[in-house]
């Protein structure tokens, strides 16, 4: 927060302890104390070497000569300020614009960061764990933008594969020419049926296998899989469509391009755009060259079998193969390939995967790989990890078809947002039902997957994400439309912005909401520091919380005095500003009535 007479106290106090300078632990005063703010003299005790309560009384004095201090309250090592009205508002909402500029980072801390997110498979629909991957990728792509990075989104689509050929081994058995059209389906839904379908006969003949062989009873199905007729055809594709198959690199195509068209879809309605869409089957075998350059640096070995490996000085990453012994790749191997032509396509400072935290070791892995062919940058390389996202009634499995696909989650949210907007309007439907319903749906799931640390796993609950009330998206976004119509309102009286009487605003609701509103800058760059959207999300909920609160306690509209109505409306339009701002930081769009 930046007030001036906070910068004249850090300079007090660095002056007389002799250091160069001293960052102030300012925060806003607990409820449950009397004041605005609160300074935390334990930890400027640490850096001044002075006693803690000792330290606040010194701290006290300086204040007590300050213009813009009413009251010093001292309690053991905290010292709470009571700060005058217009100090407040002349250093938090005064001048249109002034939060938003501040919430820029230094140009020094500046970069072009480059984020790879989504990263589906051509073999299925996406689904609410590609949802969360998707909303994390975005909003920190947005983040990092809105603090004055330079970025660049990439999206790398897993196109070719076992997994591709198992839908069009089972779309060659059991799909009878049939097309999306035809099917009444989006492409990507089709192709998953397919998906669905080779699982399921794929286990059948599993079972068929284990009753004519007995002493296969106890293995895993997978260690099975050309041990059966459908997954040695599978493999057989694969191997052709390696080899340039006519035939196969024609129906893969035309089943990639189905779900392409689905995937554009699922995106439009989340608001997710690309910079740059990487596809596997053109960088798989990017990786190899580097291999050799690194077998003849003697930074891998090749093994008796032939199989390439890396050994790490680190006992925890232990020995990885890097090409087998057939001379394919594995991951590892394209993900080092497609790392450095994404590098040398847009040369970044930083590097970021938005991928869960189940690829851990896999990232460590490649990160030292990286490092190990000599490529410093590699220590800007980061793998932003993300819990798993559930369902009230537990985990999903794409291949057995219980996976929440996104599109019919997305229809469900907008369900009930029709039902909700219905309900609260008093049955009248609005002009605008479908956009409404749309936009509260989207804030609902992003708001829901956004307000906590991408690092938790997290159960979501559509019914409770779209609730008005409560920590959600929809009641944010209540906030935001209720200080537009009051706006309309008084513009439909003859209001219009004047310079504010900001002295007036001595209540403790509007001076809280006003000190809220100067969080907002601290808000964007923790977010953007730690790659970290709960910050802006609960600075939101705090926000309109506040906001909320003011408007109980505080009649707008019907203010007593023309000035003290004009001063309550320029606060709750600068509200609205922050609430739009960090809501479109979030990628949520906002209504302007509900």
């Amino acid at each position: 927060m930046q007030f001036p007479f906070l910068d004249a106290l850090s300079s007090q106090l660095a002056a007389k302890f002799n250091l160069p300078s001293l960052e102030l632990p300012v925060d806003l005063c607990p409820p449950n104390f009397q004041g605005d703010l609160t300074i935390n003299c334990f930890p400027l005790a640490k850096s001044t070497r002075q006693n803690p309560m000792a330290l606040a009384q010194e701290v006290k004095t300086l204040l007590e000569g300050s213009s813009d201090v009413s009251a010093v309250e001292v309690v053991k090592a905290f010292v709470n300020i009571t700060l005058t009205p217009l100090a407040i508002m002349k250093a938090t909402v005064a001048e249109p614009g002034a939060l938003q500029r501040q919430a820029l980072l230094p140009e020094s801390e500046r970069e072009k960061v480059l984020i790879e997110f989504s990263a589906p498979n051509t073999n299925k629909p996406q689904h609410l764990g590609h949802v969360r991957n998707n909303t994390i990728g975005m909003s920190t792509a947005q983040i990092l933008e809105r603090a004055g990075h330079q970025v660049v989104r990439v999206n790398l689509v897993n196109d070719r594969g076992i997994h591709i050929c198992k839908s069009m081994i089972a779309y060659q058995r059991f799909g009878n020419g049939t097309t999306p059209e035809a099917a009444g389906k989006k492409g990507d839904h089709l192709v998953g049926d397919f998906y669905v379908a080779f699982d399921k006969a794929f286990r059948q003949q599993v079972a068929e296998l284990k009753a004519t062989r007995p002493e296969l009873a106890d293995k895993d199905p997978e260690d099975l899989f050309l041990e059966t007729e459908i997954g040695r055809a599978c493999q057989d594709m694969l191997v052709a469509w390696e080899e340039g198959d006519p035939a196969v690199r024609e129906l893969w195509q035309k089943m990639n391009n189905w779900v392409f068209e689905g995937f554009a879809e699922t995106y439009r309605r989340m608001g997710i755009r690309f910079d740059k869409t990487y596809l596997e089957s053109q960088t798989y075998q990017l990786g190899k060259q580097y291999v050799s350059l690194g077998l003849e640096k003697g930074v891998f070995q090749k093994r008796e079998d032939g199989a390439v490996i890396i050994q790490f000085p680190d006992k925890n990453l232990g020995t990885k193969v890097v090409l087998r012994s057939d001379g394919t790749s594995v991951y590892v191997t394209q993900d080092i390939g497609t790392t450095l032509l994404k590098k040398n396509d847009f040369q970044p400072d930083r590097l970021i995967w938005v991928v869960g935290d189940e690829q851990n070791r896999h990232f460590k892995v490649l990160f030292a790989i990286l490092k190990a062919l000599g490529f410093d940058w590699a220590d800007r390389c980061v793998h932003m990890a993300y819990g798993m996202v559930n369902l009230p009634n537990g985990r999903m499995k794409s291949r057995e078809g219980t996976v929440v696909d996104a599109d019919d989650l997305f229809d469900e949210l907008e369900r009930l947002a029709r039902e909700a907007t219905l309900e609260k309007a008093g049955g009248t439907p609005p002009e605008n039902l479908d956009e409404r319903a749309r936009v509260i749906a989207m804030a609902a799931l992003k708001f829901m997957l956004l307000k906590v640390n991408p690092k938790t796993t997290i159960i979501f609950d559509p019914n409770a994400s779209i609730k008005f009330e409560g920590d959600t998206g929809p009641y944010v976004l209540y906030a935001y439309a209720r200080i537009s119509s009051m706006l309309r309102k008084a513009a439909e009286t003859g209001w219009t912005e004047s310079e504010p009487v900001w002295e007036l605003l001595a209540a403790p609701a509007e001076k809280a909401l006003a000190l809220r509103c100067a969080r907002f800058p601290a808000a964007i760059q923790k977010a953007a520091r730690e790659l970290d959207s709960s910050a802006i999300a609960n600075y939101l909920l705090d926000l309109a919380k506040d906001f909320n609160s003011f408007y109980r306690n505080c009649p707008v509209l019907a203010a007593p005095t023309p000035e003290l109505r004009n001063a309550r409306l320029v606060l709750s339009s600068r509200v609205r500003d922050l609430l739009k701002d960090g809501l479109e930081t979030l990628t949520i769009g906002t209504l302007e009535s509900m």
